[in-house]
């Protein structure tokens, strides 16, 4: 029998390794600057969906900065050791978020305060709804084949904020437009029930099957898609 792996080599092990790195650099700055303007937009607008969003921005870094901590790490054995900490800690963070978005949806459906137009926040929503799937769709491609199950949960956090960033887009819109303040939170509770099940998954340590680095017979192998995921995973999406 011919003998086979279907690991990448540890060379290609350690660029992944660089290159989630600098995707989880590059998303940390993007959303401390979108925390930040999102916060201020929503601050003057009395925006519970800018404010929120803004939130999940600082949700994000926290992510984001829990995979940077696992993948600081040189060796690949360490990297392994913190997965299951950063997947805790990515849970905890889509749970947040979904108490949030709820609390914050409610309160804008039983019409506790009703937000101004605002022009800042749509195009703060439209820029991030055009960033964020390059940032989430290549770390979850790098994640998928290296087989780190924490860094494709925080590449599905990144893909969230993207879905947020829509209904966020949609509420403003229709709010600066039609007077229609119940779309905003009616869709922000749906996000909320997505939230929910990407943190139960991620504290299963479901969401991405490692690749095998044992050789295995061609008789006995799994079939192996384009990311090194075998059938059953969810590694590219």
């Amino acid at each position: 029998m011919t003998a086979i792996s279907l690991g990448p080599s540890p060379a290609r092990r350690d660029a992944l390794a660089r290159r989630i790195r600098l995707l989880v650099a590059a998303t940390i700055t993007y959303n401390v600057i979108e925390a930040m303007a999102a916060l201020t937009a929503g601050t003057l607008a009395s925006s519970t969906a800018l404010i929120g969003f803004g939130l999940d921005s600082v949700i994000e870094v926290s992510s984001a900065a829990a995979v940077a901590w696992q993948f600081s790490a040189r060796e690949h054995a360490v990297r392994e050791a913190r997965e299951k900490t950063t997947l805790r800690i990515i849970a905890f963070s889509f749970f947040v978020l979904a108490a949030y978005v709820t609390a914050g949806a409610v309160r804008s459906l039983t019409g506790t305060g009703e937000a101004e137009r605002s022009l800042p926040g749509i195009v703060l929503a439209a820029l991030s709804l055009a960033v964020m799937p390059f940032l989430s769709a290549a770390q979850r491609r790098a994640g998928g084949e290296l087989g780190s199950a924490s860094a494709v949960a925080d590449s599905k956090q990144t893909l969230l904020c993207t879905y947020l960033s829509a209904v966020l887009l949609v509420g403003l819109v229709l709010n600066a437009a039609l007077g229609w303040s119940w779309a905003d939170p009616v869709a922000a509770l749906v996000i909320a029930a997505i939230a929910v099940k990407e943190g139960r998954d991620a504290w299963q340590g479901k969401g991405c099957c490692a690749p095998q680095g044992a050789a295995a017979s061609t008789a006995s192998a799994e079939a192996v898609d384009a990311c090194g995921c075998r059938p059953g995973c969810d590694c590219c999406g």
